[in-house]
Order: structure tokens, then C-alpha cells, then sequence
């Protein structure tokens, strides 16, 4: 009874074969490809896996991208359960005003994030970051409730924006330095503290909510370039999507009692 996690965001399809739907199953596979690329992992790297039993995923990508992924399991006859915000899942509470309008990776990542802190020791207010071709900043209390987040534009999407409506600008491969003195390690910094900076605050006002000092947890694809920048300690997760499908899985896919 395999099962498959997908987590298809704005760049990247990232996917993982586990033995079960369950937290802590025994990993069978994993890999990644870019969207232009989803249209051969039927022959490509799903070709060398079995069936899954199930499959959950969350998407951000849109309908497109999702009809794309459903063509190339069409070879296990297999269909996909696709992740929707709502007010309450797997013990975490949604505060958005808008539940549904909660991006399903946010969810799920915070769903993963807060079961991940609870299993190491006793439940604390907890900062969620995903840095991506976006980056998020969630915060929860300590006892699950989504209190809200930021949103902000990722490195690239920054340096574009720079060097499409400012004469001379032009993506940079520059260093961060606490003082840059040429163009590229200025960009390149500036991108870094703004997101550095976010993060700061988020755990600034977190802790002013909360009376105590939150955990904090960091993935995404580019998270590990903003690691050399963040003061406050935080805990750099590979899977924390992966997590969270699974913890969600064990639920939707649970045996129903006797």
C-alpha cells in the first residue's frame, strides 16, 4: 500500500514514494523536476517506481499544471487527492479570513512544522518559512491556531522586478555583505536582509503575541542561501511539505474501525 506525495509549486514538481501513508514510513524514492519537464516522468522517473496505493498532493501551480501531473499517472490508474485549506485539519486551526484562500503549501508545511515540534518536545509558538520563488512567513501559537503570515517576493523574482524598471539594473551574481560596494552585492544583499528582515519580524511579533519565544522552522528550495543570514535560531527542514502530506494522509487513508 504505497503511497505518493506531490508537492508542485511555481517552479519545481517535487515528489516522494513511501511505503505507506503514514508518518515516518520508510522512503522508496523521491526526486524533482521542473514544470516544462512533468510531461515525461511517465517514462522518465515514475516509470522505475510500483503503483501507488494513494496519492496527496498540494499544488499552487493551477488547473494546467495539475491536469498535466494527472495525464502521467495515468499509467497506474491511479488518481490524486489534491489538498484544499479548511478551518481544522490534522490539530491545526485555520485563522485566515478566508480559509480556502490559504495557499495549500502554507497548510500543509504548517501542518508538517507543527507535528514535527510536538514530537520533539513540549508544544511552543512556532515560525514557518518557505523560501521559494515566493517566501512565506507563518506563525502559530502553541496550541496550533494559524495566526496569519507575510508574503514576499523570492531573490528572483526580485532582481527581475529591479531590472525591468530601473535603466542600467541588471541581475546580479553578487555576494551579501554587510557593506556592498558595487552594484551585483548590493542587489544580491538587499534582496537577502529583505527577506532576513521579515523573517525577524515575524518572530519579533510572535513572541509579543504569544509571552514566549517561538521556534523556528525554514524549507524551500532556496532556503539554504538565506541560512547565513538569519540571526534568530532557526532549524533548517529538507521535507517539511512531505511531512505534512503524510501526517494528512495517515488521517484521510486510516483504516475505518471495526
Amino acid at each position: 500500500m504505497t503511497f505518493l506525495a506531490l508537492d508542485i509549486g511555481n517552479t519545481r514538481l517535487k515528489w516522494a514514494h513511501y511505503a505507506a501513508a503514514t508518518p515516518g514510513a520508510t522512503l522508496l524514492a523521491q526526486g524533482a523536476e521542473f514544470l516544462p519537464n512533468i510531461d515525461k516522468l511517465a517514462d522518465g522517473a515514475w516509470s522505475q517506481i510500483s503503483a501507488p496505493a494513494q496519492v496527496l498532493g498540494c499544488v499552487v501551480a493551477g488547473d494546467a499544471v495539475r491536469r498535466r501531473v494527472r495525464d502521467q499517472m495515468e499509467m497506474w490508474d491511479a488518481s490524486a487527492q489534491w489538498i484544499v485549506p479548511t478551518e481544522a485539519e490534522a490539530g491545526i486551526r485555520n485563522g485566515y479570513d478566508h480559509p480556502s484562500r490559504l495557499g495549500a503549501d502554507r497548510w500543509v508545511a504548517m501542518i508538517g512544522a507543527y507535528h514535527r515540534m510536538c514530537a520533539a518536545g513540549p508544544a511552543r509558538p512556532l515560525v514557518v518559512v518557505m523560501v521559494g520563488t515566493a517566501v512565506t512567513v507563518d506563525a502559530l501559537d502553541a496550541q496550533g491556531h494559524f495566526l496569519g503570515g507575510l508574503i514576499l517576493p523570492g531573490h528572483g523574482i526580485m532582481l527581475r522586478a529591479l531590472e525591468s524598471g530601473t535603466a542600467g539594473l541588471h541581475v546580479p551574481t553578487g555576494e551579501v555583505r554587510s557593506f556592498p560596494t558595487n552594484t551585483s552585492d548590493a542587489l544580491t544583499s538587499g534582496g537577502t536582509f529583505a527577506i532576513a528582515g521579515a523573517i525577524e519580524r515575524m518572530v519579533q511579533h510572535t513572541q509579543a503575541r504569544c509571552g514566549a519565544q517561538p521556534l523556528c522552522l525554514m524549507t524551500g528550495g532556496a532556503a539554504w542561501k538565506m541560512a547565513p543570514s538569519i540571526t534568530h535560531p532557526f532549524e533548517l527542514v529538507d521535507n517539511l511539505i512531505f511531512d505534512g502530506l503524510l501526517r494528512i494522509a495517515r488521517d484521510k487513508y486510516a483504516p475505518a474501525p471495526v
